[in-house]
């Protein structure tokens, strides 16, 4: 690949070794390498830029779990040599729980999420990110209720005034990848899906997705079939029915080896004043980051792949609130 290292033969295999270098071969220094000095980094959690930052941030992660295992189940991506790609990364990751930290005393249990990283990369550097961790997934694997877990992590770090804020569209800093994808007739036949569901129409489920879907879904969530995709659907939008919905990024991509495929970067945007997946409505302001993967069969969406950060939703719902 022009600029890249000769070691790596595509995206994905650039993806995959580096993850695994920086994480379990323990090579936290290399991403001054492979992480531009003035990356924006974008999560939940908030916004940190640079490697310097970053790094800071792995070996917090490495001190919590550092038995960890990053398992790379697919890498969607867009892009070419001349411009830079863009890939959407989906990882399943998993830790023993036997160190203190921010998830609490240690349980010894074996706690898992699902992750999806989108990557700006050129010349061997990745130079903007965007990256959704299914936190709620572990609170609820240790049996914590994620709004209550919300509420300690606020006082854990310093109460409303000076704890950590979480991502939101004025915090955000433009960075160098101004691309919204590609066109491939996959990735819009999914960001037509998903923008007909917004719009309230829920019965695009019925028509549209297998019968016998398989979901990945937030906080851990597996099911199988239509009714829980209804479901999801219909209680995350419920929660905002007023927010604004946008698609920023969509890939679609047809592979040997893989089912057809669409990877898209979505966002709500406005207040929770509905009933819904979130209880009772606030009137917080609420912004929701989202990635989602999809695989496509001969009878609709086959698989999904959902993500946000149920804890972060909580953690702006709480400092509303108090």
């Amino acid at each position: 690949m022009k600029g890249f290292d000769k070691r790596w033969k595509d995206i994905p295999d650039y993806i995959l070794g580096i993850t695994k270098e920086i994480w379990e071969d323990r090579n936290v220094h290399t991403l001054h390498g492979y992480y531009g000095k003035n990356m924006p980094k974008r999560s939940g959690d908030g916004i940190v830029v640079g490697a310097s930052n970053v790094i800071a941030e792995t070996l917090s992660a490495l001190a919590m779990a550092p038995g960890i295992q990053i398992l790379g189940e697919d890498v969607i991506w867009s892009g070419n040599e001349n411009d830079g790609f863009l890939s959407s990364h989906r990882s399943y990751t998993f830790f023993p729980h036997t160190q203190p930290g921010p998830l609490g005393e240690p349980t010894g249990k074996i706690l898992w999420q699902h992750c999806i990283a989108d990557c700006a990369c050129r010349d061997n550097i990745i130079y903007d990110e965007w990256v959704v961790h299914d936190n709620a997934a572990y609170v609820r694997q240790l049996g914590l209720d994620p709004k209550q877990y919300a509420r300690d992590v606020i006082a854990r770090e310093g109460g409303p005034e000076k704890c950590r804020k979480p991502f939101t569209l004025e915090q955000d800093v433009q960075g160098e990848y101004l691309s919204r994808g590609n066109d491939h007739p996959l990735g819009q036949r999914y960001a037509a899906l998903m923008t007909r569901i917004m719009a309230a129409d829920i019965a695009v489920v019925e028509t549209e997705y297998d019968r016998a879907c398989h979901l990945r879904l937030p906080g851990g969530v597996n099911a199988h079939g239509r009714p829980p995709a209804d479901q999801f659907w219909l209680g995350l939008r419920a929660a905002f029915p007023s927010a604004k919905f946008e698609v920023h990024h969509q890939i679609g991509r047809e592979d040997v080896g893989f089912s057809p495929r669409a990877a898209l970067r979505w966002s709500l945007t406005g207040t929770h004043d509905g009933w819904g997946s979130f209880g009772a409505p606030t009137g917080a302001k609420v912004h929701i980051m989202g990635i989602s993967h999809a695989e496509f069969g001969p009878w609709g969406l086959r698989r999904e792949y959902v993500l946000y950060d149920e804890i972060a939703i909580w953690k702006q719902i709480v400092l509303h609130t108090g």
